[in-house]
């Protein structure tokens, strides 16, 4: 079993998530799914980043305390992911002891190297996005990330020496080209640290509520550890760094999926950390892009957030899950609009996919009966369909390898709208009624056709659409055998058995009703 370890960022909690936030855990959770279908030993996992002033300001706003805050939102986060079925394997909050215990000593250990030290910081500060510019780096004099009015602040400070780990990142981003994906995001990154790095704030003495630096008389002030310093640290310290097995395990494979505009932290700041601490980097890390609406950021700031649960009563789990990864490029920005969702489910899954499992059970049902069939001599011959979906499945390992969601599916709809045009172009309700043998034996190739051709694809499915793939197996006679190392050699033609037997049908993806626009 190949270790692979996936992650999501850790979401502020002075909200409840909302589609940016659905649209990351997702990509996570498929890409374990299909991970676990390859027979990996899959570690996942996600969670909450607890500290920090906008999170003090805010529980302060709502009169309560920062706990209390994180507390009641964390639980907003589990009930989404519950859900949408998101199988992660473990919940870090930055407010735990076993995060806490490490991100301390890793500034104890920076401290005493001397890549951590005291001086003095005064800038342009951004408190929603807990970060300081220059004034060259503003945009109509405010925050150039969220365009949010930033304050003047001067501060003691403690600061990391990341100005002494460029070379050595720059050269570790050369020769090692898959480790920022895609090629377009890496090609930022490497623009921002040629024009420099320089050495960072990791302490904050104007807020509270955050972990405490190491004791240091040569401090005037109480100092808080920076949330970035803080909250990176996540992904080594919900492993049980440094003693636990699965840190040794799977911290060597790590990827870590974040949005775009959080990327410079993940592929400079973090990576800078890792090496001055001595520890491995990540083994990739993979930048998504943004889902806009009237090409603007979704997001809470803007006031345009979607609601999870609200998609889910709408248009269900499974269409959400696959709208999001068909319908964009994983790594580019996504125009989201309602007519986009309904058009996809209704024409993907409604009629190609779920049309297609009901039409190709009943005619086995109706011509066929309800006994098993012997289906060797079918299964053997050959026909374009065959071709077409032993083709899409084996293009599948490839596409997800590159994080390329959308083509991934693109593939295996193509076995669908073969299955789709074998059935039309055989007409199984005209050979039903010949008397002639030959005409009889083609029908039974028709059909077991068309239902190997969807159990494959099915199969595959159970990383993206789970629940409704499930049943398509089902339904299809092709549900998963208890016990299988590698579930997904089971989407190997013929892996289902000689003989087939099917059940009666339910629609998989009911027709939604598009609302009139007045």
């Amino acid at each position: 079993m190949k270790p692979f370890y996936i992650t999501t960022p850790i979401y502020y909690v002075t909200d409840a998530p909302h589609i940016g936030h659905l649209y990351t855990s997702l990509a996570a959770d498929i890409m374990s799914r299909y991970h676990r279908l390859k027979g990996d030993n899959v570690w996942f996992l996600t969670g909450t980043d607890e500290h920090g002033q906008k999170i003090q300001k805010k529980a302060k706003e709502n009169n309560e305390t920062p706990q209390e805050l994180a507390d009641r939102v964390v639980e907003r986060y589990r009930k989404a992911w519950t859900r949408y079925e998101i199988t992660y394997n473990d919940f870090i909050r930055t407010t735990e002891e076993r995060h806490k215990t490490v991100v301390v000593s890793f500034v104890d250990k920076l401290m005493k190297s001397g890549d951590i030290y005291l001086g003095g910081y005064e800038g342009w500060y951004c408190i929603p996005d807990e970060a300081y510019w220059t004034e060259a780096q503003l945009k109509d004099g405010k925050c150039p990330d969220c365009g949010r009015p930033v304050e003047w602040l001067t501060e003691e400070s403690y600061f990391f020496k990341m100005s002494a780990y460029e070379k050595r990142l720059l050269e570790h981003i050369e020769k090692n080209p898959g480790f920022i994906q895609p090629e377009s995001r890496k090609n930022e990154v490497l623009g921002f640290i040629r024009q420099g790095l320089r050495d960072i704030s990791v302490s904050r003495t104007t807020i509270t509520w955050g972990i405490p630096m190491p004791k240091d008389p040569k401090a005037t002030k109480e100092h808080k550890i920076y949330v970035w310093f803080d909250a990176l640290s996540n992904y080594v310290s919900a492993l049980g760094y440094p003693n636990d097995s699965k840190y040794t395990t799977f911290w060597p494979e790590a990827i870590h999926i974040v949005g775009k505009d959080i990327l410079r932290f993940h592929a400079v700041y973090w990576p800078t950390f890792l090496m001055a601490l001595g520890l491995p980097l990540p083994k990739r890390i993979v930048a998504h892009g943004w889902l806009t609406d009237g090409a603007r950021k979704i997001s809470k700031s803007l006031g345009n957030v979607v609601d999870p649960f609200a998609l889910a009563d709408t248009y269900g789990v499974d269409g959400v899950r696959y709208f999001l990864f068909r319908e964009f490029v994983f790594g580019l920005d996504g125009e989201y609009t309602q007519d986009l969702v309904y058009a996809r489910i209704n024409a993907d899954l409604a009629n190609d996919y779920g049309n297609c499992v009901s039409r190709t059970c009943s005619m086995i049902i109706k011509y066929l009966g309800t006994s098993p069939v012997e289906i060797s001599k079918a299964l053997s011959a050959h026909s374009e369909l065959k071709r077409v979906a032993q083709a899409a499945v084996a293009a599948v390992d490839g596409e997800m390898e590159q994080f390329a969601y959308h083509k991934a599916l693109e593939n295996l709809w193509r076995a669908v709208g073969e299955a789709n045009r074998h059935i039309e172009s055989n007409a199984p309700w005209t050979l039903a009624k010949s008397q002639k043998p030959e005409d009889r034996e083609r029908l039974i190739e028709v059909l077991v056709h068309c239902r190997e051709a969807l159990r494959m694809v099915s199969v595959i499915l159970l990383a993206f659409i789970p629940e409704s793939a499930r049943k398509a197996l089902d339904t299809l006679g092709g549900a998963l055998p208890d016990g299988l190392a590698a579930p997904v050699q089971f989407a190997q033609w013929g892996a289902a058995g000689s003989t087939m037997l099917v059940k009666t049908p339910t629609p998989l993806f009911p027709r939604l009703e598009v609302p009139k626009t007045k």
